[in-house]
């Protein structure tokens, strides 16, 4: 159970009722009115600043109000048997025994589902979407991760989830690409020196794919490149694609579906799109204006398709045609989004490289106009990661050509601390990933110790003979846990209040930040029993309060769940 949600809902029901002998005129639907955890000096479970809302709304003391307020919920709410006000009228609430008693059942009954957002809506999570031109880069895997985690955050609530992944295998980029392994199949075959053209690719890995459709293709003649572009597109993108899949694997990671831009472009959905457009007339014929910093007189005027994407609150309208007429990336992408759009999803969601935030809006602004303002995309930008090891940056691989690899990383640290610290700051600001704390085994790698927390725990249940999650005899009108106890067991009760947040705003980093606090909680228990042995946890191999296995349970059911989404592992040993 959520209990802020329905404590909250509780104290929203009273207000409403009380209003009149409270002489509250303004109450706005009690926005603003939240519940907390208290910060850990007071000694409280919940914290709400409802008198502070009310009272500056209403223009009366906060401080009046909350006296009042501590009276009637301490009679209207049975779980509340303690509130105190600090400062300019917080109330700090504690919650009753049978209260405690009851989440705490609660969350050893239901413990796979613990912290679950209920919802049943359908989600399309398009992310990775890296250039079928090579190996995925380490600023693939922040964005890759990131979407993977994302889809099992939304299925951990309940949702349908579809991962998918676009790729990008039509234009002037893929022919460059193609090229690249037809010259490097000329010099295989017959021996002809690589040559020094611009816009190759110079990666080892295209003599890998060259290499592996030389020997899969034994018989045939592949010196013409114009006869055999097509044959050569389709070999080479499936040997980029398996290089990138294969690293998807290594990190966790797998789609449900791929999606082709050429199979968009060949179905007409570039055409049915412009025109679906046209019929709402969000798109016409006519001229852009000059981009910023340039001149009338610079500027070529070209009459062209726009898309009016300012009506979907873009800063510009956007061209669908390049000056030869043909369509643009732009163009193909909106044919894209239509076809998502009609497969029904209730919401969209694209993970974008650092490089294209100004692609937001207009992508954005044409998912709306195709959908009439009925499907929400959502675009989360993925920011760059920087490298370092001994101190310094990382350098580049001679296998990838000219940027840091995945296999690269992975070749340094594992899957588990690569995905735990990608996600370990937020996703809008760079990330500095530095190889030799990943690996350290101390409290200042984040990875290390939630699982050791979890690792510990299962000592302590095979110390003593029991699974996690055997039944607890608690008794409710005995239970007593120690101050140690109770700030662990708060911080457990706060897990569907961070489920909810980062369910809202895809604020990803909110679970390894809490995983990480949990668990210094519970090190430092761990730490107090060897300084204090009223704070053991076991004596002549015997669990002293059964208390002390809830606490070892509630957090076990936590890490276990909030690692489960993040997709890192958990050993019972370390």
């Amino acid at each position: 159970m959520n209990i802020f949600e329905h404590h909250l809902s509780e104290i929203r029901n009273i207000i409403l009722s009380k209003k009149d002998s409270l002489k509250l005129e303004h109450i706005d639907n009690l926005k603003g009115v939240n519940l907390e955890i208290p910060p850990l000096q007071f000694n409280f479970d919940l914290s709400c600043n409802i008198a502070m809302v009310l009272g500056k709304k209403n223009k009366i003391s906060s401080k009046t109000l909350a006296l009042k307020l501590k009276d009637i919920f301490l009679d209207k709410i049975n779980n509340f048997s303690e509130i105190d006000i600090a400062g300019p009228g917080f109330l700090n609430i504690k919650l009753s025994k049978s209260a405690l008693f009851y989440n705490i059942k609660s969350i050893l009954d239901n413990n796979e589902i613990y912290g679950s957002s209920k919802s049943s809506e359908t989600f399309n999570i398009e992310f990775v979407s890296a250039n079928p031109t090579g190996p995925m880069h380490v600023g693939h895997c922040r964005g890759a991760i990131y979407g993977d985690v994302l889809a099992n955050l939304l299925k951990f609530n309940g949702n349908e989830v579809i991962k998918e992944y676009y790729i990008n295998d039509y234009g002037n980029q893929i022919r460059n690409f193609v090229e690249s392994i037809h010259f490097r199949i000329i010099e295989i075959k017959y021996k002809k020196k690589f040559p020094k053209k611009e816009n190759l690719y110079p990666g080892l890995y295209i003599k890998d794919i060259a290499n592996k459709i030389v020997k899969e293709n034994t018989n045939l003649d592949l010196s013409d490149f114009d006869k055999n572009f097509e044959f050569l597109k389709k070999e080479s993108i499936k040997g980029s694609m398996d290089l990138i899949k294969n690293d998807l694997q290594l990190l966790g990671i797998s789609h449900d579906n791929f999606s082709s831009e050429t199979d968009i472009v060949n179905k007409d959905l570039v055409n049915k799109a412009v025109n679906k457009l046209k019929e709402k007339k969000f798109v016409e014929e006519g001229f852009l204006q000059p981009p910023k910093g340039e001149t009338n007189d610079n500027w070529k005027k070209i009459k062209r398709l726009i898309f009016k994407s300012t009506l979907f609150g873009d800063d510009t309208d956007r061209a669908l045609q390049k000056n030869d007429g043909s369509w643009t990336y732009f163009a193909n992408d909106v044919a894209y989004h239509m076809d998502k759009v009609n497969r029904n999803y209730k919401n969209l969601v694209n993970i974008l490289g650092a490089d294209h935030t100004g692609y937001i809006k207009r992508i954005t602004a044409a998912v709306s106009a195709l959908s009439e303002n009925k499907i929400k995309l959502n675009c989360k930008v993925c920011q760059l990661v920087k490298l370092y090891k001994n101190g310094e940056p990382f350098k580049m691989s001679k296998r990838a050509g000219d940027f840091i690899s995945a296999q690269d990383l992975l070749h340094e640290v594992e899957k588990d601390q690569i995905r735990f610290m990608m996600l370990n700051r937020s996703n809008d600001v760079e990330l500095d990933f530095d190889f030799d704390k990943v690996k350290e085994k101390t409290k200042d790698n984040p990875v290390f110790y939630v699982q050791y927390a979890y690792a510990r725990i299962n000592s302590l249940l095979r110390t003593l003979n029991l699974n996690l999650l055997d039944k607890i005899n608690l008794d409710e009108s005995s239970i007593n846990f120690n101050e140690i106890e109770k700030k662990i067991i708060r911080k457990v009760f706060e897990w569907p209040k961070i489920i909810e947040s980062t369910s809202r705003k895809f604020d990803l980093h909110k679970i390894p930040f809490y995983l990480n606090d949990l668990s210094t909680l519970f090190h430092a228990y761990w730490s107090k029993g060897n300084e204090d042995r009223n704070y053991k946890f076991i004596e002549n191999r015997k669990v002293k309060r059964d208390e002390i296995l809830a606490v070892l349970n509630l957090v076990a059911i936590v890490i276990q769940n909030g690692m489960k989404i993040l997709g890192v592992s958990l050993p019972s040993k370390m």
